[in-house]
């Protein structure tokens, strides 16, 4: 492989690693921060606010757990096999990017397996986020549709700031 195509190679890959690294030394979890205050969904806070009956606790802790015995069974065995995935498609984007000419319908074939894995992540969490939203009464969803609104709106406020666009 010529110089100029390990550097390159290398000023893609190594930031690649670093920040991966960094995902994984924080157990996988953004930290906890303005930005976690701004994301739409159901989460403790706003549960204490819709006034959960005993039944209702339950049924979400229930599913809590099923949820999490769920994903646990699911990657019991795939350690090897999210490995492999991993490298072939390291493989598959180091191809595409050091050939000689750059291949539209392979980058397009990429880019869609991609876009389908996220996909697929997105429809689980929406389908267990629909779980739990059915676990409230209409009351309760009324309120929370209302307390999203005013998140999402202090949110807004706040997007300069979080962005550092009013820093002096």
């Amino acid at each position: 492989m010529k110089t100029a195509k390990k550097l390159i190679l290398a000023s893609i890959v190594l930031p690649l690693i670093l920040s991966t690294t960094s995902v994984f030394a924080h157990g996988g979890k953004e930290p906890q921060g303005p930005r976690h205050e701004c994301r739409p969904g159901l989460d403790r806070d706003m549960m204490k606010e819709l006034n959960l009956s005993d039944s209702q606790k339950e049924q979400f802790k229930e599913l809590r757990q099923s949820n999490k015995e769920a994903m646990k069974e699911r990657f019991k065995d795939k350690p090897q096999a999210d490995d492999a995935m991993r490298d072939a498609h390291f493989n598959k984007l180091n191809d595409l990017l050091l050939a000689d000419k750059f291949d539209p319908a392979k980058a397009t074939a990429l880019a869609q397996e991609m876009a389908n894995k996220q996909v697929e992540r997105q429809v689980n969490m929406l389908s267990n986020q629909h779980k739990m939203l059915s676990i409230l009464t209409p009351e309760q969803k009324a309120a929370f549709i209302e307390l999203q609104k005013e998140r999402m709106e202090d949110c807004a406020d706040d997007m300069p700031r979080h962005h550092g666009k009013d820093r002096n």
